[in-house]
């Protein structure tokens, strides 16, 4: 079976006069540029361990094909705030899977974007597990909801998000899970 036991969480931003260039360069500051990414879909896997950047990296090699849920955004729009998030919500029943969400968004900081990603992962699950929620409720209160239903453990978010020169280069943001095999 092929389901990753571990997962990392990074960021990173760039900046090129080339769009592609300034990816790759947001890629190298999250410290996953040498690495094949493929991106998948929103589930977290059931068991899975949440390791370090660090841990994470010493554990995959140039070059491998690597699987991760990733967001990113690009602009080369003076004084444009760019963000990118991965939200992550995960269930009390480690047996049961959980889930990843990407959010991209001009103009949210890093709180912002980073709790409407988690809110996304979080309501994913929520539905999975037959929790029933108020959608006008806020995410603080819908946090409550979450906590008192004892069905998910913990919840988090990784965000990047950056301000763009206005010396017309590109700024993209990047904020990803690394699934580890």
């Amino acid at each position: 079976m092929f389901v990753p036991k571990r997962v990392f969480f990074t960021k990173g931003v760039g900046t090129h006069k080339e769009e592609l260039h300034s990816f790759e360069l947001a890629l190298r500051d999250a410290g996953i540029e040498k690495f094949n990414l493929v991106q998948v879909s929103s589930i977290f896997p059931p068991g899975c361990k949440i390791i370090s950047r660090s841990l994470g990296i010493k554990k995959l090699s140039p070059g491998q094909v690597t699987f991760c849920v990733m967001s990113r955004l690009a602009s080369n729009e003076p004084r444009r705030l760019v963000a990118a998030s991965v939200g992550c919500a995960i269930p009390m029943d480690r047996k049961v899977y959980g889930y990843l969400s990407e959010h991209h968004a001009y103009g949210q900081t890093d709180t912002l974007a980073g709790d409407y990603a988690e809110d996304l992962a979080a309501a994913m699950l929520a539905s999975t597990l037959g929790i029933a929620l108020d959608e006008s409720l806020g995410w603080d209160e819908k946090k409550e909801i979450y906590r008192i239903s004892d069905k998910i453990v913990k919840t988090t978010n990784i965000t990047q998000s950056a301000i763009v020169k206005g010396d017309g280069k590109y700024t993209t943001v990047v904020a990803a899970a690394v699934l580890v095999l």
